[in-house]
C-alpha cells in the first residue's frame, strides 16, 4: 500500500478531481478544472467554477473542448508538485495544437512557483493564488492580449462568503463547506500559512444558508472545512476584540450546533482539528446531536514531545493523550483518525518508538501516513537539517503502516454483528450489484443492493470486514 509519500487507509479521499459536465448555456465558453491535494482545494474549485460560470463559462469533463484549463494545486509535499508539473507538461502539448487555449495554475503552488512556471518553464499563461479567484476573468482577459497574468496577493478578509459554489459532483450526497480560510499555526514543516495567508472566519449565517441550500438540493452530508476548524471565531479580531458589538460572537462548537439544526437528516462532519485548540465544548456538542458524526480527525504528527516541539505543534505527548481521553469519555463510540510523519528532522530511533507507542495507546481507526518532505520557505527548512536518510524514513513509515493496518482491522472487526446506520453514497466501484455508504464513524460499508437508494439512510448489519471496509446486508425494520 505504500505509494511514495502518502498512504491513505480510506477510500474516500483521492488526489485528483475532474469537474462534472455542466448543463449551463449551450455554446458558452468551456472550463476544465482539476484539483489536487486536500479537501480545501476541492471546495475552492467549486468557488472558481461559480465565478467563471457568472462570466459565461460552463464546466466540461472533456479537456479537448475547453477554452480554459485550470489546475488547482497542492504544495504540501514534493510528490504532489511533481504530479502537477507532469500534468502541466501534458497541457502544454495541447496548447501547441490549440494556441488559443488558456492554461492556468491556482492554489498553493501558485505563489511559490509563479516565476518558474510563468517565465522560466512557460508552462502556464496565468497564475492565481487562493485569495485571487475573483480576479480570474480579468486575468484571462489579460492573457487574451498576449500577456502572462498573475495575482497571488493574499488577503486578510477574503472568505468568498457571498459566492454560492457550483457543485461539480452533480447528484452528489456529500459536499464540502468552507467555514474559514488561512492558518495562524506556524508548524515548522508546513507551507500553508505562506500559501493561504492568515486565519479568517466566515459569517455563520452564510454557512448555515449554504448548508440549508445543500439539503434542499438533495445533499445529506456536509463537511465543514478549515485548516484548523477549532479556532473558528466569528466577530472576533485576532487580538480577541469584538468586531461588531451588535452581533453575537460564534465559536466552532456553536457553529456546529447551528448547522446540526438545519435538519436531523443532514449529517455534519468537520476537518481538520488541532489538538491544542479542540475544546470539550466541541465534544459535548457532538454528543448532543446524533447528526454530528462520531468521527474526529486529530493529527498527532509524532508521539514524541521533543519532535512535536521541533515541529512547533504547540502541544506535548501528554496533552494529546488527555485530548484522546476526553474524546473517549464524552463520545464513547467516536472513531479517531490521525496524520503521522516519519523521519522529521533529527528524529531518533527512540523518538520514532514513541510514535509507535502512542499508536498502541490510541489504536486509531484510520491514518494518513507520510515520509517527511522538506518544503521551501518553512521554518524547518531554515532552522533544521533534513538529516534522516530516505531509507530510514521509509523503514519507519513501513512500521507505522504495518501497525495501523492491524489497528484498522481490529477496529472493523469490533463492528461485526452490529447494526449500523449507513448513508448510501451510490453503487460500489467494484460491483454493480452492491451499494456503498458510510457510517457516522466514517467507515465505508459495502452491501448487496436492497431497497435503499442513493442519498437515503438504511440499516445495515455488519457481517465481515477488511482493514478498510465493512461488509454487510441491508435489513428492514
Amino acid at each position: 500500500m505504500l505509494n511514495d509519500e502518502k498512504v491513505i487507509l480510506e477510500e474516500r479521499q483521492g488526489e485528483v478531481h475532474e469537474n462534472d459536465t455542466s448543463t449551463d448555456l449551450v455554446g458558452s465558453k468551456k472550463l476544465y478544472i482539476e484539483s489536487y491535494g486536500c479537501q480545501m482545494n476541492f471546495s475552492d474549485s467549486e468557488v472558481v467554477a461559480s465565478i467563471m460560470n457568472k462570466n459565461g463559462y460552463s464546466t466540461t469533463r472533456d479537456i479537448d473542448e475547453a477554452n480554459v484549463v485550470l489546475i488547482n494545486t497542492c504544495s504540501i509535499r514534493d510528490n504532489a508538485e511533481k504530479r502537477v508539473r507532469n500534468r502541466l507538461t501534458e497541457f502544454k502539448k495541447k496548447k501547441n495544437d490549440n494556441p488559443d487555449l488558456v492554461v492556468g495554475i491556482l492554489g498553493c503552488m501558485a505563489e511559490r512557483l509563479k516565476k518558474s512556471l510563468l517565465e522560466q518553464e512557460q508552462l502556464v499563461d496565468l497564475v492565481a493564488g487562493p485569495d485571487a479567484y475573483r480576479d480570474l476573468p480579468n486575468l484571462i482577459d489579460e492573457v487574451g492580449t498576449g500577456q502572462r497574468a498573475v495575482n497571488v496577493l493574499l488577503s486578510r478578509d477574503e472568505t468568498y462568503a457571498d459566492i454560492s459554489p457550483v457543485r461539480l459532483d452533480k447528484g452528489g450526497v456529500s459536499a464540502f463547506v468552507t467555514i474559514m480560510r488561512g492558518c495562524d499555526n506556524m508548524c515548522s514543516f508546513c507551507v500553508v500559512p505562506f500559501t493561504r495567508g492568515r486565519e479568517r472566519s466566515r459569517d455563520p449565517e452564510t454557512i448555515v444558508k449554504e448548508c440549508q441550500d445543500l439539503f434542499s438540493n438533495g445533499y445529506r452530508e456536509v463537511t465543514l472545512l478549515g485548516q484548523n476548524v477549532d479556532s473558528y471565531r466569528w466577530n472576533i479580531t485576532n487580538k480577541g476584540q469584538i468586531k461588531n458589538p451588535e452581533k453575537a460572537t460564534v465559536n466552532f462548537a456553536e457553529l456546529m450546533e447551528l448547522v446540526a439544526k438545519v435538519s436531523p437528516d443532514l449529517r455534519v462532519r468537520f476537518s481538520t482539528s488541532h489538538p491544542k485548540d479542540m475544546t470539550d465544548d466541541v465534544l459535548y456538542a457532538m454528543a448532543k446531536y446524533e447528526n454530528l458524526c462520531n468521527y474526529i480527525h486529530l493529527p498527532v504528527q509524532s508521539g514524541n514531545s521533543d519532535v512535536l516541539k521541533r515541529m512547533n505543534r504547540g502541544y506535548s505527548r501528554e496533552w494529546y493523550i488527555k485530548r484522546i481521553e476526553a474524546i473517549h469519555e464524552i463520545i464513547p463510540d467516536c472513531a479517531i483518525s490521525t496524520d503521522v510523519i516519519s523521519g522529521f528532522c533529527g528524529e531518533t530511533d527512540l523518538e520514532h518508538s514513541d510514535t509507535l507507542s502512542l499508536m498502541d495507546f490510541v489504536k486509531y481507526d484510520f491514518a494518513y501516513m507520510f515520509k517527511y518532505s522538506e518544503r521551501p520557505k518553512t521554518l524547518a527548512e531554515r532552522k533544521f537539517e533534513d538529516d534522516v536518510p530516505e531509507e530510514v524514513k521509509s523503514s519507519r513509515l513501513s512500521e507505522i503502516i504495518e501497525k495501523q493496518l492491524k489497528f484498522s482491522l481490529e477496529s472493523n472487526k469490533k463492528r461485526i454483528g452490529l447494526i449500523e446506520k449507513v448513508l448510501i453514497e451510490g453503487v460500489s466501484k467494484r460491483s454493480d450489484e452492491h451499494m456503498c455508504g458510510r457510517t457516522s464513524r466514517n467507515s465505508m460499508v459495502v452491501f448487496p443492493k436492497g431497497k435503499g437508494l442513493k442519498g437515503e439512510y438504511v440499516q445495515v448489519k455488519i457481517i465481515d470486514c477488511t482493514s478498510a471496509t465493512l461488509m454487510g446486508e441491508e435489513i428492514n425494520h
